[in-house]
């Protein structure tokens, strides 16, 4: 399981998510498949996740996430991806 964090282009909205399969759905997201938040503001950018083993555990982190502020998920983001540069770009299947 994952948990991520998905943005634009000038890194100004930002989106947490969870899911099982991190490289299909960041596509999703890419290619706006699902009407949303993430196609409306152009959410196509990964700049996090986090890898986790069980699903319980994963929904309470993205709950979490979702409650902080912008200001601590920048944080999160900067501590990992200081350039917040797409992280897809550079995915292996993690399955």
């Amino acid at each position: 399981m994952y948990v991520y964090i998905m943005t634009n282009a000038n890194n100004t909205s930002l989106y947490v998510g969870v899911t099982n399969d991190l490289v299909r759905r960041v596509w999703e997201h890419k290619n706006d498949i699902h009407k949303g938040f993430t196609c409306e503001y152009n959410l196509h950018k990964l700049v996090y996740f986090e890898v986790y083993k069980d699903e319980l555990t994963a929904i309470e982190r993205e709950k979490y996430l979702k409650k902080c502020y912008k200001k601590t998920k920048k944080k999160l983001i900067t501590e990992q991806n200081p350039q917040w540069n797409d992280l897809y770009d550079v995915l292996t299947p993690l399955e």
